[in-house]
């Protein structure tokens, strides 16, 4: 089963309310074997709109990463970051022979 990736672009707009949400995103990605491979890192915008924040995490499925998002734990912290960021937030599945 071919992993995922789980890409977000964020633009955060309460500080506070969305580092609660980091603290509950983190274990609850973590407990459905997704770890982060890049995060608030620097970036370029070639096209489309600018986010000043973006994060990729891998997961074992796609299935794995859709799971997270629809736990309860996951959906906790979410609360944290409704009405402090405007997100964009995809799952794509990696090509069966891409290696990370």
């Amino acid at each position: 089963m071919p992993k995922a990736l789980w890409i977000a672009h964020v633009e955060v707009t309460d500080p506070v309310a969305y580092a609660r949400y980091a603290e509950g995103a983190g274990p609850a990605i973590a407990a459905h074997g997704g770890k982060f491979i890049a995060r608030a890192a620097r970036y370029v915008t070639l096209e489309g709109a600018d986010r000043a924040r973006h994060v990729v995490g891998v997961f074992p499925s796609l299935e794995a990463a859709e799971a997270c998002y629809h736990s309860p734990e996951y959906q906790a912290a979410l609360d944290h970051a409704r009405g402090a960021s405007v997100r964009d937030l995809v799952i794509v599945e990696l090509v069966e022979d891409a290696t990370l």
